[in-house]
């Protein structure tokens, strides 16, 4: 015979996981897009092969130069570090890209040492003057934990979401939900 305390006791913990199980199963939710950038634009970092951007980190690009050709934008820090012995980091692979579509190398400033998204921000805020608005461009399912990652670091920041690819892998869209909930639940240091 159960204790009538136990069901009490499992109410909250069941509530819980239901309500997590129901957000990780909701479809992504439209990242926000500033109207209007920040005059700082801080790409953040995504996969590149052999010296070219992957997919996913040229749509970040690409999102960049359409917002620098919009006007108002005069900056492009490019994050993303290198994997061991890769010769090419993601923020070198997306200065050269940027660079070839035509802005100013003087515009364009490349962060080659992160690994992470927090990483990526920490290491872009020491590039720029202290309390920089900056407008980060990432896709949209990693805006919703990059957006809370800089305010947690204390940057002013706003931000532009990339498009999605066509066929979105569905564990990516996991991960970042997964990733969005560690981070509500244990935080980030500055």
């Amino acid at each position: 015979m159960r204790a009538r305390g136990s069901t009490v006791t499992l109410l909250p913990l069941l509530t819980l996981a239901a309500l997590l199980l129901g957000f990780l199963l909701l479809p992504p939710s439209r990242a926000p897009r500033a109207e209007r950038p920040h005059p700082v634009l801080v790409v953040l970092g995504a996969a590149q092969y052999a010296g070219h951007p992957s997919p996913a980190f040229q749509r970040r690009l690409d999102h960049a130069l359409a917002l620098y050709h919009a006007g108002g934008v005069r900056t492009i820090v490019v994050t993303g570090g290198r994997r061991p012995g890769d010769p090419h980091s993601e923020g070198e692979v997306g200065v050269t890209y940027l660079t070839r579509r035509g802005i100013p190398r003087t515009a364009l400033i490349a962060e080659t040492r992160s690994r992470t998204t927090a990483e990526n921000l920490r290491n872009a805020r020491r590039l720029l003057l202290p309390g920089t608005p900056i407008t980060l461009v990432t896709d949209e399912a990693h805006t919703p934990r990059a957006l809370a990652l800089a305010r947690a670091l204390g940057l002013s920041a706003n931000a532009s979401a990339s498009p999605l690819g066509p066929h979105p892998d569905r564990r990516y869209l996991l991960r970042e939900k997964l990733a969005l909930v560690a981070y509500a639940l244990l935080g980030v240091r500055g």
